[in-house]
C-alpha cells in the first residue's frame, strides 16, 4: 500500500469503529462524501485490500506500445536522422504509419532514451565565483550608470564608474551620456591620477567594441580600444553583467548613497556634481575599500613617449589624392609638404581630431601642413542609442499657446437679446 492508502486505512478504520463521523473523514482525506461512502463499503466488504487501487501494477491505457517505441528508435538511429527533432521525426513517421503516436509522445520517448533534452532540463552553464585580483591596478572594471541622479532637479545624466577589482576603490565622473569623448576624458583623468592599469574590463557598448557586422574599418577597433592599445592597456568586454559584478554593485550603491548626498547638498547640475564627487568618493572609498593580497601597486607610470593629447583624440585614416587633397568632416583640405608633395600622392595618412574641433594631419609621425579649401556636404553624424535616449529624455516638449477664439460679426454672441430671440424662434 502507498502512504496515501495507509492514511485512508487509518481514518476509515476509525469511521467503522464510530470514533469519527464519515463527513469529518471526508474532510480529513480531502475527498467527496460519495467517495468516502464507497471507501467505507469497500473496507467492510474486502478489508484493507479494498482500499488498494485496482490499477496498481498495470500499465496505463495511454502507454506507448513497445512496437511504436522501437519504430521511433530505429528511425533516429539511422545515420541520416541523428539530428532530427521531435516535430520532424513525427512528420516523417506519420507519412509511413498513419495514425501514429502524437508529437508529445515522440518527444517523451526521445527524452527517455537521451535523444532529446527538454528546454527546462537543458544543462545550464555554471558561472563560478571569480577571485579578486591580487594587486591594485591589475584590472579596472568600468561601466556607465544612466539614472535620474538629481531626482528631477536637473537633467538625467550618466555616472561613469571605475572600480578596482582588487580593492573596490572607486573613481567616477558625471557625463551627459555614454559617449566616446566623455569616456576618453574620464579615462585620461584616471590615468593621470593613478597610472596605467593592466586591464580595463567593460561591457559590449559601442564605445568599447564594434558590434555591427560589416562596420569594420581600418584596424577594426573603436577609438577607445585604439587609445588603450597605444597606452599598453588591455581591454576585455564581458558577455554578461554578472561578469563585472563589482562595478554593477557599485552602481547600485551610488544610486542609493550618492543620490541622497546630492539631495542634502542641493546639487542640481553636472558641474556641481563633479565638484562634489571627490569629497564624496574619499569618504566612500575609506568605508568600502578592501586590502589587496599583494600590497604592491600594479599601476604603471606614464612614459615620456606617451603624448596624451595625441592619444586621447579621434584618429581616422584617409588617403591623399593625386592633387594632394583630401576630404574630412565636410571640408576639402589641400596638403603642403615643402617640396615633398610628389611622395605623398595616393598615400594613407592619419587625421587627428580634437574635442575643440581642431584637426591635424599626420604621416610617418610628422604633422603635415593643410589648408581648408572649401566646404562640402557633411555626412550625417552617427549617434549611439544611449546618446539618443539621453538627448530625448532631456528634450523639453514645445509649449504651444491656444489661439483665442474670435467670433464673427454676425455671431449670436454679438447680437442683442431681442434679435437673438428672433433668430432662434
Amino acid at each position: 500500500m502507498s502512504m496515501k492508502e495507509l492514511d485512508r486505512l487509518q481514518i476509515i478504520e476509525k469511521v467503522c469503529k464510530r470514533e469519527i463521523k464519515l463527513n469529518k473523514a471526508a474532510k480529513l482525506l480531502d475527498i467527496s462524501m460519495r467517495q468516502a461512502i464507497r471507501l467505507k463499503k469497500a473496507y467492510q466488504k474486502e478489508g484493507p485490500k479494498g482500499l488498494i487501487s485496482k490499477k496498481a501494477g498495470k500499465s496505463s491505457n495511454n502507454r506507448v506500445s513497445e512496437e511504436k517505441v522501437e519504430i521511433v528508435l530505429k528511425f533516429l538511429n539511422h545515420e541520416d536522422h541523428w539530428d532530427f527533432g521531435p516535430l520532424l521525426t513525427h512528420e516523417y513517421l506519420s507519412k509511413q504509419y498513419p495514425n501514429f503516436i502524437s508529437i508529445s509522445s515522440v518527444r517523451r520517448v526521445m527524452i527517455a532514451y537521451g535523444l532529446w533534452k527538454n528546454r527546462k532540463t537543458k544543462s545550464k552553464k555554471i558561472y563560478r565565483l571569480r577571485e579578486r585580483k591580487a594587486q591594485a591596478g591589475e584590472m579596472e572594471e568600468l561601466d556607465g550608470s544612466e539614472h535620474d541622479w538629481f531626482e528631477g532637479r536637473g537633467p538625467r545624466c550618466t555616472l561613469l564608474v571605475y572600480v578596482d577589482d582588487a580593492t573596490s576603490e572607486s573613481f567616477a565622473k558625471f557625463a551627459k551620456s555614454e559617449n566616446v569623448w566623455d569616456y576618453l576624458n574620464t579615462t585620461r583623468e584616471y590615468i593621470e591620477k593613478y597610472g596605467r592599469p593592466h586591464t580595463f574590463y567593460s561591457d559590449k557598448h559601442s564605445v568599447f567594441r564594434i558590434n555591427r557586422e560589416g562596420a569594420l574599418k581600418s584596424t577594426g577597433k573603436t577609438q577607445f580600444a585604439r587609445a588603450m592599445e597605444e597606452l599598453g592597456i588591455r581591454t576585455i568586454c564581458a558577455n554578461l553583467p554578472q561578469a563585472k559584478g563589482r562595478v554593477e554593485r557599485k552602481n547600485r550603491d551610488f544610486q542609493n548613497r550618492l543620490v541622497k548626498a546630492m539631495r542634502l547638498a542641493k546639487i542640481s547640475t553636472i558641474e556641481e556634481a563633479n565638484a562634489f564627487l571627490p569629497t564624496f568618493l574619499e569618504a566612500f572609498n575609506q568605508k568600502f575599500k578592501k586590502l589587496p593580497r599583494n600590497p604592491i601597486n600594479a599601476h604603471r607610470p606614464l612614459l615620456k613617449t606617451h603624448d596624451l593629447d595625441k592619444i586621447f583624440c579621434l584618429k581616422h585614416a584617409r588617403r591623399i589624392s593625386k592633387n594632394l587633397t583630401l576630404q574630412y568632416g565636410g571640408t576639402l583640405y589641400q596638403i603642403y609638404a615643402d617640396g615633398l608633395e610628389y611622395t605623398l600622392r595616393n598615400q594613407d595618412i592619419t587625421v587627428l581630431e580634437y574635442q575643440d574641433g581642431k584637426v591635424d594631419f599626420e604621416h610617418g609621425g610628422k604633422l603635415l601642413k593643410a589648408i581648408p579649401y572649401k566646404e562640402v556636404a557633411a555626412p550625417t553624424e552617427i549617434v549611439s542609442s544611449k546618446e539618443l535616449l539621453a538627448s530625448l529624455a532631456n528634450k523639453k516638449k514645445p509649449t504651444t499657446k491656444r489661439k483665442a477664439y474670435k467670433p464673427s460679426r454676425n455671431h449670436p454672441w454679438k447680437q442683442s437679446a431681442r434679435r437673438r430671440a428672433k433668430l432662434f424662434s
